[in-house]
């Protein structure tokens, strides 16, 4: 006779036997995940799992197994009562065509803000090809208007649309051929435009269409359609293929242009920045209700090649997969990758939420904790870029002086190198992946305003910015110092972000900070975004052959012309690493065109996302996770770098691979130093010279010349080395 315990034990098993197949779709996982605000890491900490095991589910690469995926289906259940999707609280789009103009809000959304000002990512691209590798079924491109009809039929919805209010994905790729308009979607589907002007092509946009992308965050607004359009396109809706050299200096057409005032007769407004690449048409929200499309115009460079590299000449179906997989992985783009990346912050962190139902059952907008907010904050005196407002009472032409201004960028150090390091063969670099994004993740910085503080005691969980004097830490010269971008031992007090202070005192040395300002309202607001890079980043490496479980030979072997594997997937790549650089620049954006005058201010300053400590926090952390590597290197292995720039640090080596001079031990790297491998944080190969040729190119541009900017090619011309 079977005992209680016995009974309750094989119920237990036939529940978990059931919830075998009680597990939502994939990219439900990964959305009710990000609902909750949950990383990836926190749900494998509580299941006892990897979180690269919580990442292959959430992609629907592997599936959880016993006795993990009874308690995964337990939590996503509890997460779906708390959590609906959007589509089980709306009907879809298709039901009723006014429905499909705006999105339900949970809360009142304002005039959408004008998209900052595009700035190019230096990042560079790939080339370009017709094959994107992008995850959806594909059917072959329609040539003409009957072939187009029969590939919409043949695809109702792209694999992976979950949301039927977007069935057709994020974008469409408008084309014009023998005067049939067609819009190019996502995995190959093709859709008839009979839209006959621009004014009307916003109409068919939102109300017929079916396209955009359900939001990142539940507090946060769906994604609005994006229309790319091509030249043909453009002409063919009375906009100029290209913008006259005195436009492209305005960045937008002149407000008497025809097609603006078509618009305007239709009821619809252009955001502040105007017309330009990146064009946002809407009109004024009302209550919970958006209508909203953006632009993106090809013929006027909106697709900056040091970031997309040639996708802008790709055909229509394949730059709509291309940007497809892009807004799928990151977000829908919003402007040029920098601006991406500082509205994907906002994305994943909003700064209002739908309050409780008050007394009359109504919910009001509110503050939702953890976010930047909707008003800009001051920053500190000494985080101000020169020319800010606050210095305006400034001397002209003052120069401010370490104690007077924070400094906090990433390496540009280089030295001679010594006896032993020329009796060597080669010089290696090794890169650090995704090095900034790396460092923002875990990083606690303000939220809000700064506080000054006088003689504080030092907090390193308190994010701000420290006058201290730090000259006192004298290091290994092979070193760089680690307080200074320039590799130099500071020469008195300097400010410096919590980070770098940190160090010093991880270091063991006492600290006495003559001065602060701190943010006492602070959090871990980069974590999200992060995650969300991360992961995008490491999926489209996988897409090139280059997965998280290789062996660090294996590892180096498949990062060997793995862009020329596939150059389109090459594109997206580079796209996500310029997101990450060219979000974290954002958050310092200097004044551009030339109406500009120093101590005045300019349009980025009124935006929260203007955070020049949040900027230098990260660049510390990074500066330092880099010093730190090194130092354990040398402390346990005896090699010192010979130059780092930024991410990149170069070795002086008897092998031309990382594995002739990284300290591996039966296959394992050392810990707390540099380690080969996909993940951000990891390193990868940067390049290989000769000794010679490092002594050479020095003898000829001078000793200054930090050879890790050069490592990768080996070309330096006389305008890089500044003469």
């Amino acid at each position: 006779m079977p005992t209680e315990n016995e009974l309750f034990s094989a119920v237990d098993a036939l529940l978990e036997q059931v919830a075998q197949d009680d597990l939502p779709e994939p990219a439900e996982r990964r959305r009710l995940r990000e609902a909750a605000g949950l990383s990836q890491a926190q749900i494998a900490k509580a299941l006892d799992a990897r979180r690269e095991a919580v990442g292959n589910w959430e992609a629907g690469r592997t599936e959880p197994r016993p006795p993990k995926r009874a308690a995964y289906a337990r939590l996503l259940e509890g997460l779906a009562a708390r959590f609906p999707a959007p589509a089980d609280e709306r009907a879809p789009a298709s039901t009723a065509a006014p429905e499909t103009v705006a999105v339900p809000e949970p809360a009142p959304a304002p005039e959408p803000a004008p998209a900052p000002e595009p700035v190019p990512a230096p990042e560079p691209a790939g080339s370009s090809s017709s094959s994107t590798g992008v995850p959806t079924t594909r059917l072959p491109i329609a040539k003409n208007a009957a072939e187009k009809k029969t590939a919409a039929k043949r695809t109702a919805v792209p694999d992976g649309a979950a949301d039927p209010r977007f069935a057709n994905g994020p974008l469409a790729v408008v084309d014009c051929e023998d005067g049939a308009v067609s819009a190019y979607c996502l995995g190959g589907l093709v859709l008839d435009v009979p839209a006959k002007s621009l004014a009307a092509l916003v109409e068919w946009t939102l109300a017929e269409a079916q396209l955009g992308a359900p939001r990142l965050n539940r507090h946060g607004k769906d994604a609005d359609p994006l229309l790319v359009l091509t030249d043909a396109a453009a002409e063919r809706y009375g906009l100029p293929a290209r913008l006259t050299d005195e436009e492209r200096r305005a960045g937008r057409l002149p407000e008497g242009h025809r097609v603006l005032a078509q618009l305007a007769r239709a009821d619809w407004q252009l955001t502040r920045r105007g017309f330009g690449p990146w064009a946002r048409i809407y009109r004024p929200a009302k209550g919970s209700r958006r209508a909203c499309v953006q632009l993106c115009i090809l013929g006027w460079e909106a697709l900056d090649s040091r970031s997309w590299g040639e996708a802008a000449q790709l055909p229509p179906g394949d730059l709509a997969n291309l940007l497809g997989t892009y807004a799928a992985r990151v977000m829908t783009p919003r402007g040029s990758t920098a601006v991406t990346g500082l509205e994907l912050m906002t994305a994943l962190h909003p700064p209002t939420r739908a309050s409780e139902p008050d007394a009359d059952g109504r919910r009001h907008s509110e503050h939702n904790p953890g976010s930047l907010g909707t008003e800009a904050v001051d920053c500190a005196p000494c985080e101000a870029p020169d020319g800010h407002p606050l210095l305006a009472d400034l001397p002209r032409f003052h120069q401010r002086t370490p104690d007077e201004v924070l400094v906090e960028e990433a390496y540009d150090w280089a030295r001679p190198l010594d006896d032993g390091e020329c009796a060597k063969r080669f010089v290696v670099g090794i890169d650090v992946n995704m090095a900034f994004a790396a460092a923002a993740n875990g990083t606690v910085v303000g939220l809000g305003a700064p506080v000054h503080v006088d003689h504080p005691a030092f907090d390193a969980k308190l994010p701000g910015s420290w006058l201290v004097d730090l000259s006192h830490i004298e290091l290994d010269p092979r070193l760089p110092s680690p307080f200074t971008p320039t590799g130099a031992r500071p020469a008195g007090p300097a400010w410096y972000a919590t980070p770098t202070v940190a160090y010093a005192v991880e270091l063991g040395y006492v600290v006495a900070p003559i001065e602060a300002y701190v943010r006492p309202e602070n959090g871990r607001y980069l974590d999200a975004w992060y995650n969300r890079l991360r992961d995008a980043y490491i999926a489209t490496m996988a897409d090139l052959g280059v997965t998280a479980d290789l062996e660090p030979q294996a590892f180096l072997e498949a990062m060997d012309g793995h862009k020329q594997a596939d150059p389109p997937t090459a594109v997206v790549l580079a796209a996500i690493k310029a997101t990450v650089k060219g979000g974290i620049g954002k958050l310092r954006e200097r004044p551009r065109g030339g109406g500009w005058r120093p101590g005045r201010p300019w349009p980025a300053l009124v935006r929260p996302t203007w955070r020049p400590d949040i900027r230098a926090a990260v660049i510390s952390k990074a500066r330092i996770n880099m010093h730190r590597k090194m130092l354990k290197t040398a402390q346990v292995t005896g090699q010192f770098p010979v130059a780092v720039l930024s991410d990149c640090a170069v070795y002086a080596s008897d092998g031309p691979s990382p594995l002739d001079f990284l300290p591996y031990r039966d296959g394992k790297p050392l810990p707390g130093g540099f380690r080969l491998g996909v993940s951000p944080g990891m390193v990868k190969h940067e390049g290989t010279r000769s000794v010679l040729w490092a002594e050479g190119v020095r003898e000829q541009h001078g000793q200054d010349l930090n050879i890790a900017r050069y490592i990768k090619d080996g070309s330096v011309t006389a305008s890089d080395a500044g003469e």
